[in-house]
């Protein structure tokens, strides 16, 4: 069941360790109806071509910075997003969502007809701390600016049947970031048994 405006408040002043934070809240107009209003932060990975060619998901021990390259955007000012280019941001706000909730990262429609895409990974998992990753697109034909603070993106969050276990006692990689982060798409289990089958074959 989605939450609505109200209930919203109301978790948000419950005890810590069930409370619902999404912090800071410039203003009050960022809850309605049934969904959080979040922000762009200020830190950004820029993904880049690199001389060392594809991305290998099974060796992503190789150096990191070959494929991205960080940048600060201060409030007040802006950054282009080309059309086709993926830019990983971060929201403003901090969030702890309760083991008895999960929230959906939405894009808003106003940024949509512009041709901006967020939050190409839309879950957030019971028990998540830390501020969120977004991945950004641009699917349009002309570039975008992009400007920190500004409303990017909503969460709608959801009731679960029973509470469930902390997403970071359940082994989640991206535990308490306060930045945008790269993929650790290496650190899945999977990765072994294909290793295993390839040598198989």
């Amino acid at each position: 069941m989605v939450i609505g405006e109200e209930t919203l408040w109301k978790r948000m002043s419950d005890p810590l360790t069930s409370r619902l934070i999404v912090t800071p809240l410039l203003s009050r107009e960022q809850i309605r109806g049934g969904s959080v209003d979040v922000r762009l932060g200020t830190e950004f990975i820029l993904m880049k071509r690199s001389a060392r060619g594809p991305i290998d998901p099974m060796a992503m021990e190789e150096p990191l910075q070959d494929y991205q390259e960080r940048v600060q955007v201060e409030v007040g000012d802006k950054m282009i997003l080309h059309p086709n280019q993926l830019v990983l941001g971060v929201t403003l706000e901090f969030l702890q969502v309760p083991p008895d909730l999960l929230a959906y990262v939405i894009g808003r429609s106003s940024w949509g007809r512009l041709g901006l895409i967020v939050a190409t990974a839309v879950m957030v998992s019971p028990g998540y701390r830390g501020s969120l990753t977004l991945e950004l697109a641009n699917l349009g034909d002309t570039p975008v600016y992009l400007y920190p603070g500004t409303r990017v993106a909503q969460l709608v969050f959801h009731t679960l049947d029973d509470s469930t276990a902390a997403y970071s006692q359940r082994g989640g990689k991206y535990t308490g970031p306060v930045g945008p982060e790269f993929s650790k798409l290496a650190l899945d289990r999977d990765w072994q048994a294909i290793r295993l089958l390839s040598q198989k074959s």
